[in-house]
């Protein structure tokens, strides 16, 4: 069973009903640049981090973002909970955990950083 990680927690995954030609699986490693002409036609994009001390999936996300791309945006792989707030700022609207990654890290770990537009260093700078 695969759990999802929101802003209010974990809930139940529903990526099988957007699988299709206007998905993609994306490898942290992949080219932007393969993927300008088609983003208005895809409505979900699922980027897997190998490791996660890997930030490329975090480069590939803010570049999707940046380029228009307004979808349904996954995250995947081998991620901790104390990389939540920075998945969420580059553009990332969940994050898929398997069974063991749940176990290992529970909601209650991911829910305290769900508040992650309220801490960043450029708010506090203005103030």
């Amino acid at each position: 069973m695969t759990i999802i990680v929101t802003d209010t927690g974990f809930t139940m995954d529903d990526w099988e009903g957007q699988n299709g030609q206007d998905t993609l699986d994306l490898s942290a490693d992949h080219a932007l640049t393969d993927l300008t002409g088609i983003l208005n036609r895809i409505k979900a994009i699922r980027i897997t981090f190998p490791d996660f001390t890997d930030g490329r999936g975090l480069g590939l996300a803010r570049g999707l973002r940046d380029a228009g791309y307004d979808g349904r945006l996954r995250a995947t792989g081998d991620i901790l909970p104390d990389q939540y707030t920075m998945l969420r700022r580059v553009g990332f609207d969940e994050v898929e955990l398997t069974d063991k990654q749940a176990n290992a890290y529970p909601q209650e770990q991911w829910l305290s950083r769900s508040q992650w537009q309220q801490h960043d260093y450029q708010s506090r700078l203005r103030n």
